[in-house]
């Protein structure tokens, strides 16, 4: 017998990093609310990532007006369903103009940071089992995602070396040098190949990267594929090495072994999430990055002072770590098929 239809509204970050961190929750009501119905208001930047969702009725992309007129035409696209949750990540009070039996309206965190996937599972209560980043991907897509990497051999070393802000951004002469470093005769991803990601204005930026190695050691996907393509292909990618950015939230959720490189962001909030994840910043802390641009938006080269040594060292470390891992199609499908054992939701 068919499950009594529940719809969701789900309101979400714009930025892809914070929605990625988020997506656990939309996962965990997939699994565990009989006949969930989703509808995703987000940014545009952020919209393409619930693509393949099941159970998705509408994604909503909300791009902001001026006097938060971006509100009033949600209300007026959503007002008339009966929701049986409203999830609110933006803390706003349109739930409170909605029909709905219940609501969870994210409220500012008190106290000592907190890391977003956290933050995120005190909607739902769930914050001492919360519920791991998580994005839907067709069988068509992922297809499409490994017919790019055929024909090429050895293990893949994913790199995201741009970001949202030139202050974030590690040098791209030391990505170069990692890269060569890595999949070199004697470096731990021997044989190896890199692939660049990265959005359609990171094409430019990346020329360097992409010039330091033979064509058929490298694959320039920079601005060429949609985030869940890129997200699929990650699957398959023996190690992400990348800024903090929504490509290293993308490499982290895909299971990926992923080193996020830190300098005037705070990683007690963005760390990438899971036990396949590394940190690495220079000698200093979020806060004197802070004491030297307090609005963290000029445009100063923050990352020069972590050393390329200091990323290969801790990509080393993590893929001797994760040596076990097989990132191929066939153990993917199965390590997606286990149950797991998160707390429930109640519902």
């Amino acid at each position: 017998m068919a499950s009594t239809p529940f719809p969701i509204l789900f309101i979400g970050p714009g930025r892809i990093g914070d929605a990625v961190l988020a997506s656990g929750l939309i996962h965990k009501l997939a699994r565990e609310v009989p006949g969930a119905r989703f509808t995703i208001a987000v940014g545009p930047a952020a919209a393409p990532l619930f693509a393949d969702l099941p159970g998705l009725d509408r994604i909503i992309v909300m791009e902001k007006q001026k006097g938060s007129g971006h509100w009033f035409k949600l209300w007026n696209q959503v007002r008339k369903t009966p929701w049986g949750l409203v999830i609110d990540m933006r803390g706003s009070a349109i739930s409170t103009f909605l029909s709905r039996k219940r609501r969870a309206v994210h409220k500012k965190s008190q106290g000592e940071p907190t890391h977003k996937v956290i933050e995120a599972a005190r909607l739902l209560q769930i914050e001492g089992e919360p519920p791991a980043p998580h994005l839907y991907v067709s069988p068509d897509r992922q297809a499409a995602a490994d017919a790019l990497l055929e024909g090429g051999k050895g293990p893949i070393l994913a790199m995201g070396p741009a970001a949202n802000w030139f202050g974030k951004t590690w040098p791209i002469d030391r990505f170069a040098s990692t890269a060569k470093r890595l999949i070199a005769e004697d470096g731990p991803l021997a044989g190896g190949r890199l692939v660049i990601l990265g959005g359609p204005e990171d094409v430019r930026y990346v020329d360097e990267l992409r010039r330091s190695l033979p064509r058929d050691q490298c694959l320039d996907l920079t601005g060429q594929i949609d985030l869940l393509t890129a997200y699929a292909l990650l699957k398959r990618a023996r190690l992400f090495v990348g800024n903090d950015s929504g490509l290293m939230h993308l490499a982290a959720a895909a299971g990926c072994p992923t080193v996020g490189l830190f300098g005037p962001s705070d990683d007690r909030l963005y760390a990438p999430w899971g036990a396949h994840t590394r940190v690495v910043r220079g000698p200093r802390t979020f806060e004197q990055f802070k004491e030297v641009d307090p609005g963290l938006n000029q445009t100063i080269g923050h990352m020069l002072d972590l050393p390329t040594e200091a990323v290969i060292l801790a990509a080393s470390e993590l893929l001797a770590a994760t040596s076990s891992l097989d990132p191929s199609p066939a153990s993917r499908e199965k390590v997606s098929a286990k149950p797991t054992d998160e707390g429930s939701t109640g519902f």
